[in-house]
């Protein structure tokens, strides 16, 4: 029950610092939208952890539900980083036709 506890505060302040964030205008409406599913959801989650220990029991894991959401964690992060990597490949794609652009014009 501590540690249901402990996580719900955590969960609040990241609530209230999300909304503090909103108001000085550092996060985009989107954003602020999606952060603020996420930490419901997970609140959510943690308030029914026994609930969904159950559940995964029943659907054959045989570990906590808290074992299961870490595993899908890493791998939604890996495919995060994933997304990332690709972005940045583009990005510095677009560099390198800037640079050769840039250099071209200024031989001219």
């Amino acid at each position: 029950m501590l540690q249901i506890l402990i996580a719900a505060l955590v969960i609040f302040f990241f609530i209230g610092k999300l909304f503090w964030q909103k108001k000085k205008k550092t996060i985009s409406s989107g954003e602020f939208i999606f952060w603020l599913v996420f930490w419901l959801v997970t609140l959510i989650l943690v308030l029914f952890i026994k609930q969904l220990d159950q559940i995964t029991s029943r659907l054959g894991f045989s570990v906590s539900a808290i074992q299961v959401a870490v595993y899908l964690a890493i791998v939604f992060l890996f495919y995060l980083i994933f997304k990332v990597r690709l972005k940045l490949e583009k990005i510095e794609e677009n560099l390198t036709k800037l640079n050769e652009a840039l250099t071209k014009i200024k031989k001219e």
